[in-house]
């Protein structure tokens, strides 16, 4: 196996692999900025959601300032539309949808009109006439009057109460009189009984810069002229029109003509950069359960009260998809939803000079795919992380640091730690047994349990493999390394004459299946084939089952694990994400190497399901469980009655791959190998131990160091704690340890710490 490197200039940059076009495509599928559907619904593109949440609160100020963005005279509009946005409530699949004209009508009532008049903005150039009565002329003069054009009405009723009457009928004397009142306060002027005709218009044309008219006066003008619903342009003429009966339509076609008016005052086509204009359709996933009230709150009287407003908009479930945040830790933690933070990983990803900030959240993802199955479109974050990883590594611009540690770690798996035997009295086997790295690891005992029933219980043998199967340099992204794992365990397997492999965990048999080929089976179906053992038995009260990461997507391992957890006596408490719904334990991906702190949200996170012990069926899963005070077990321990017990810390770790290849190699094949031991006496404190683990520092590491200060005698004395410090430099990094010498040949280590740096002697 070879080693790894620091990055440098040693690769030929290569191409991205994933095209801008692939990303776009990818985030297309997040629906999180998708409008809930009653905005969708709503062509003068009031947000809805934003609304009924300020008068849910009471806050009828902002609620109808919000409104006032979608029209100028929000009575009118809230008592004459037809309301579309009712309709495409979610809420009407369950009962009834909220009543938001009622509570608009309120707010207009009991909300506060903005005081900000055009005397404090600044006026533009261009100025605008509107020739014409009735609900077109009014919405587009406020329109304009919002976008601070001088604007002028030219209308043939005697006064401004005639003016504002004419097409709202439907409005009740108090709702006239305040609409009134918001119609004076704005900055419009307006000449009465005026004659409407060609020679009116001819004069004004040459006073304003653009006219805009009602349907019937543009008719009366140009009574040969087409009109094409919606919005009808002149451009030969200067005039702007909008046509269609009913308040909404005449609300929108008035929008429309204020953004034509305003591309025209700035010599551009009106025809281009409108943006999107009408209804949408909206693809957001609302998930229903969260309904409770699913009535309307009944009117006391013409129109609600304040209390009343306030409690139907209550109702409003605020119509939003966040599903893979609420099951992920990860995304939870970082506060972004998919779309917006696979678009940043991806420009992290482009930058060829400079900081790669979004590295660290890149690299904290654990590849689970947890979001594919819980999001609605099936969002793939995981693709994301892992193509940008290989992305960064191909690139050199991704550093060692965040996965050196566990890459190490893994080479060591496959080196010191590696071993690859035929059962003993065979030539040849079978099957070959491959637990796995973290099974020798954490629970070496129950790899020796599970490898004697095997052999004693199969035909043609059971070889044996200790070793890591890829995975981590896969979830690292370092492809090279993951080739070169890959060509050796294909040797390795070949010289055993290509046996049946038998993982002893999901992940495992997912990374072998893919990698090496040929058949692989896991051990769960083994033991679902032959049986379980004599004296199997499960734990005397109810435990949740934790699905790992690796058996995602698949039903028939899933289905297996629990049938042997019945046989076992098991009661299993089934917590709500389980199956494929299942979150990752904060192992997967290496991600407790690059980012300790996520790994324990996302270890935490998968502990709130439930309070009971937990059961698993990957020891990684075991360990991070048991790390967090849990009490946790894996299938295996119950099939084969051991009891990892406390989880060993990182040097316990290795100590117990070499012990159980050491064990086994002399139990089974008579093979003896040497055995390191330190000819001085090495103690540590329960703090040091405990840094040790949590910076990644081996006993090796620190065994090294010690042995550098008994050869040259170089430390340093901190006067303060009475404490030595010495150095050496190991591989990338330069590793301190703090120790005190208990007479000649015995240490007692208090602290260690390791810097990427290094320390240069200055001679003479």
């Amino acid at each position: 196996m070879p080693g790894i490197q620091e990055r440098g200039s040693t690769h030929v940059y290569k191409v991205n692999k994933i095209s801008k076009e692939e990303m776009e495509s990818m985030v297309a599928r997040c629906v999180y900025e998708d409008p809930p559907f009653c905005s969708a619904a709503c062509p003068l593109k009031l947000d809805t959601r934003a609304f009924l949440k300020a008068a849910a609160g009471g806050d009828f100020k902002k609620a109808l300032q919000l409104y006032e963005k979608a029209t100028p005279f929000p009575l009118i509009l809230s008592m004459g539309c037809e309301a579309p946005c009712e309709a495409k409530c979610r809420l009407c699949e369950r009962g009834d949808g909220i009543a938001v004209r009622a509570v608009e009508a309120a707010a207009a009532r009991y909300g506060q009109v903005s005081k900000l008049g055009s005397v404090f903005r600044t006026k533009k150039k261009k100025t605008v006439a509107v020739l014409g009565s009735g609900l077109f002329p009014l919405f587009l003069a406020g329109e304009l009057e919002k976008k601070a054009y001088p604007v002028t009405v030219f209308c043939e009723q005697e006064n401004l109460e005639a003016f504002l009457h004419c097409e709202t009928e439907f409005l009740d004397e108090e709702a006239f009189s305040l609409e009134l009142k918001r119609l004076k306060g704005k900055d419009i002027q307006f000449f009465f009984s005026c004659d409407l005709d060609e020679s009116f218009f001819a004069v004004q044309r040459e006073v304003f810069d653009v006219l805009c008219a009602s349907e019937a006066v543009a008719k009366r003008l140009f009574p040969q002229a087409k009109m094409d619903p919606g919005l009808m342009l002149m451009e030969t003429e200067k005039l702007v029109t909008g046509i269609g009966s009913g308040v909404m339509a005449a609300a929108f076609g008035a929008k429309k003509a204020a953004i034509t008016v305003d591309r025209l005052a700035q010599n551009l086509d009106p025809r281009n950069m409108r943006g999107s204009e009408g209804p949408v359709e909206s693809r957001l996933y609302t998930d229903l359960d969260e309904a409770t009230a699913l009535s309307r709150i009944p009117m006391s009287g013409k129109g609600y009260t304040a209390e009343e407003a306030a409690d139907e908009a209550k109702r409003c479930i605020q119509c939003h998809c966040e599903e893979c945040m609420k099951s992920c830790a990860y995304l939870k933690h970082y506060k972004k939803y998919p779309g917006l933070l696979s678009k940043e990983i991806y420009n992290n990803t482009q930058i060829i000079m400079g900081d790669h900030q979004l590295n660290k959240p890149m690299n904290a993802c654990t590849l689970c795919g947890q979001c594919t199955v819980v999001c609605p479109n099936g969002f793939d974050m995981a693709h994301v992380c892992a193509v940008a990883r290989r992305n960064m590594v191909s690139t050199d611009k991704m550093p060692l640091a965040p996965h050196e540690f566990a890459l190490m770690d893994m080479l060591f798996s496959n080196g010191d730690a590696f071993l690859s035997r035929q059962q003993p009295g065979f030539e040849t086997c079978r099957y070959v047994f491959f637990p796995g790295c973290q099974a020798s690891a954490i629970a070496p005992e129950t790899v020796k349990a599970a490898y004697l029933d095997l052999c004693e219980r199969l035909e043609g043998g059971v070889a044996l493999m200790l070793g890591c199967c890829g995975a981590i340099c896969d979830w690292a992204g370092r492809y090279e390394m993951q080739d070169s794992t890959r060509e050796f365990l294909l040797t390795e397997l070949s010289k055993l004459g290509n046996p049946v492999i038998i993982a002893g965990c999901p992940s495992c048999r997912k990374e072998l299946t893919e990698s090496v080929g040929g058949e692989v089976i896991g051990i769960w179906d083994v033991l679902e084939e032959i049986g379980l053992p004599e004296g199997a038995r499960g734990l005397e009260r109810p435990a949740a089952l934790h699905d790992a990461c690796g058996a995602r997507g698949d039903a028939h391992t899933q289905e297996i694990i629990r049938d042997l957890a019945r046989k076992l006596g098991v009661e299993l408490i089934e917590t709500d994400y389980s199956g494929d719904r299942a979150p990752c334990c904060g192992y997967g991906g290496l991600t407790a190497y690059a980012n300790p702190e996520v790994a324990d949200e996302i270890t935490k996170k998968a502990l709130e399901r439930s309070d009971a012990p937990y059961v698993s069926y990957c020891m990684a899963c075991r360990d991070r469980f048991a790390r967090q005070g849990r009490e946790s077990r894996h299938i295996l321990e119950l099939v084969y009655g051991t009891d990892a017990g406390t989880p060993p810390d990182i040097s316990e770790k290795r100590y117990n791959r070499l012990n159980l290849k050491r064990e086994l190699l002399w139990e089974l094949w008579r093979e003896e190998t040497a055995e390191m031991k330190l000819d001085f006496d090495l103690k540590y404190t329960e703090e040091a131990r405990r840094l040790m683990d949590g910076r990644m520092i081996l006993t090796d590491d620190v065994i090294a160091v010690l042995n550098d200060y008994r050869e040259t005698g170089e430390a340093i004395l901190d006067s303060e704690t009475g404490l030595m410090i010495a150095r050496k430099r190991l591989g990338n990094a330069t590793f301190w340890v703090k120790f005190t010498e208990n007479g000649e040949n015995a240490f007692t280590v208090h602290g260690a710490y390791s810097h990427r740096m290094n320390v240069v002697r200055r001679e003479g």
